[in-house]
């Protein structure tokens, strides 16, 4: 696990999620505010006088949940047995309560949730024990973040809370540990709880009155899931506007809908956001709103298409064609802007939806983020397990006006928001693959090769498969965003008569962002090598001008009227300003962020001219984008 000298002090009141992250992925320590510890003991002091008073209180002197009508007598009944119990006991009823809570409730089934998971579940429950309406002691709360600090994660399996009364079930499998019993993770090996505590130096806790409730009743693991979900996210939404771009750039399209006069007509926060980045991005291209008849389309290689051996070495030949005078009727008033050249760039004034509405789509996905952010950084500082403990409340009649049963372990607030997430995964995966599947396609690729490869011999499929398997992982992520939400399934004897299954919720979103991950990750190992191509063949026509002149572009030209045609002297002429345009036209080239992500993934993964295994290469980019180094 990586370390850090970074120490977070948590008081229940300020927590963020950036300070989760820091404990769940990069190891900080957690230490528990002197201050804020007087009133968690001062909120398990009162209830020790309240038990001591025998005043009945749910939870401590109560059963839990469809059980809460049984009141807890003062010893066990099998002990008026003549002869006395024959069962071995061991603590009184009251401990026995809490301990049984634990130890019953762990029964989630799965795979055991990563390591960061789990951390940042400690990490959240201790915050929220922090508040101190929650009757856990002091010292027990030490040693639940003791378990933190020193490597001591529980085995915890991801499937089984229906996120209300909260996680009850995960977060048993967490709190079993530190009775040392369960599992758990130590210096990275699985182990018995027992066992961990022992390597750790810890010893079991004995739970006193409401403590296991207090460990296990909350929105913790629906949180913790979230929390790091929505930085996954945030990081994917950076990558999905810089595959963005690159494709745009590849498209050598048009910017006039990421303008800012555009967005301020509309002006959605994450709509405005996306396309001043997207603009960032961009700037200092050369590609993107280039005149149409600069831009040449793809030819097949052949060795007689170009004249000298550096030109042969290329991967490429490239084409125009010629628009007639007698066929430019109607449309006088474009071709005194632009040259009659029809080469790669339709004569369209605007983008394919992929492309031109990036900000609308992107925004969007980045609204839904932002709203589940709000939510997330409430629920961070909240108390949600149940009943709350108010042991200074003023002019208290009864009990039940300092102990007060309510609902904050309810999931709902998390369940929505993360299936607004949800919702938007797919959307931000889909129009990736989008722009993915124009790259690849001869017919709305804008003059680059089939399928973005040279193919000179028929022998090789290019990027073909690479849209598969990004349309695959689109429809997985589609058919998983069904929310989870919306289907409530009664629990404890109808007592949980309504929950909020946010813990499927969130796990699934967090599940689904390695998938979005994955497709934008294809779209960039698309991008990049549309990328190479259109500036390879755009510097092609600029040198072959140079220094071949009109005639060697003339040579390019496919419809070229013979010598004696009537309209070859308007031809040469146009040819000529063709060849002006380009010589001085400079270099084309990307904006210079994009320029500088196409040179990290060139760095691990070169230009593919023919066919080769792309199974290694796919699994570069896909880690090159988990690294969020090309954000940097």
């Amino acid at each position: 696990m990586a370390t850090t000298a970074d120490t977070i002090v948590l008081d229940g009141n300020r927590l963020t999620r950036g300070q989760v992250v820091a404990i769940a992925r990069d190891g900080a320590r957690v230490a528990l505010d002197a201050k804020q510890l007087g009133r968690v003991q001062r909120a398990a002091d009162f209830l020790a006088e309240k038990v001591d008073c025998g005043e009945p209180i749910y939870g401590v002197t109560t059963g839990f949940g469809s059980n809460a009508d049984k009141l807890l007598g003062a010893h066990r009944a099998r002990d008026e047995l003549p002869g006395g119990n024959p069962e071995v006991t061991d603590g009184t009823l009251l401990e026995e309560l809490q301990h049984n809570l634990v130890i019953t409730h762990a029964v989630c089934v799965g795979k055991p949730f990563a390591p960061e998971v789990v951390r940042a579940m400690l990490a959240i429950r201790i915050n929220t024990l922090m508040r101190g309406h929650s009757g856990i002691r002091a010292a027990t709360l030490q040693a639940l973040a003791e378990l933190l600090n020193r490597d001591v994660i529980p085995v915890i399996p991801e499937k089984g809370s229906v996120g209300a009364s909260g996680d009850l079930a995960p977060l048993s499998h967490l709190a079993i540990v530190l009775l040392g019993g369960g599992e758990a993770f130590h210096a990275g090996e699985r182990v018995a709880g027992a066992e961990a505590l022992k390597r750790a130096g810890l010893a079991p806790v004995r739970l006193s009155f409401k403590e296991g409730l207090a460990l296990n009743n909350g929105t913790t693991q629906m949180l913790a899931c979230a929390v790091l979900a929505l930085d996954r996210l945030q990081a994917l939404l950076g990558t999905a506007d810089l595959a963005a771009a690159m494709t745009l750039d590849a498209f050598a399209g048009r910017s006039g809908a990421l303008r800012p006069e555009v967005h301020a007509l509309r002006p959605h926060p994450g709509q405005v956001e996306t396309a001043a980045r997207v603009r960032g991005l961009l700037e200092g291209s050369t590609l993107v709103d280039i005149p149409y008849h600069l831009v040449p389309r793809f030819r097949t290689w052949s060795a007689e298409a170009w004249a000298t051996p550096e030109e042969q070495a290329q991967r490429f030949d490239i084409a125009w064609e010629w628009v007639p005078a007698n066929h430019r009727h109607g449309r006088e008033a474009f071709y005194s802007r632009f040259l009659p050249f029809r080469g790669g760039k339709k004569h369209q004034p605007q983008d394919a939806y992929c492309l031109r509405c990036m900000p609308q789509v992107h925004g969007a996905v980045r609204d839904a983020w932002a709203q589940a952010c709000r939510v997330i950084d409430v629920e961070l500082n909240a108390v949600t397990d149940n009943p709350l403990v108010f042991p200074d409340a003023e002019n208290p009649r009864h009990i039940e006006d300092q102990v007060i049963s309510a609902g904050h372990f309810h999931g709902m607030p998390l369940a929505l928001a993360m299936s607004y997430v949800k919702a938007a995964i797919p959307v931000l995966a889909s129009i990736s693959e989008r722009r993915l599947a124009k790259l690849v396609d001869p017919a709305t690729n804008d003059g680059l090769p089939a399928f973005l490869t040279g193919n000179e011999d028929a022998t090789d499929s290019g990027f073909m498969i690479v849209q598969y398997t990004a349309a695959a992982l689109v429809n997985d992520l589609a058919t998983r965003a069904h929310p989870a939400s919306v289907y409530s399934i009664p629990t404890s004897a109808n007592a949980e008569d309504h929950v909020s299954m946010g813990a499927n919720e969130a796990r699934h979103v967090l599940e689904m962002c390695e998938d979005l991950g994955h497709v934008l990750a294809l779209e960039l190992y698309t991008a990049a090598q549309a990328l190479e191509y259109r500036q390879d063949m755009l510097n092609a026509a600029r040198r072959l001008a140079e220094r071949g002149g009109w005639t060697a572009l003339a040579a390019k030209v496919v419809n070229a009227p013979d010598p004696t045609h009537p309209q070859r002297a308007q031809f040469e002429e146009e040819v000529r300003a063709l060849q002006k345009a380009l010589a001085e036209a400079g270099d084309f080239h990307a904006g210079a962020a994009v320029r500088k992500a196409f040179a990290a993934i060139r760095e691990r993964i070169g230009f593919i001219s023919r066919d080769r295994a792309m199974d290694g290469d796919v699994q570069r980019i896909c880690a090159l984008v988990a690294s969020r180094a090309l954000l940097a």
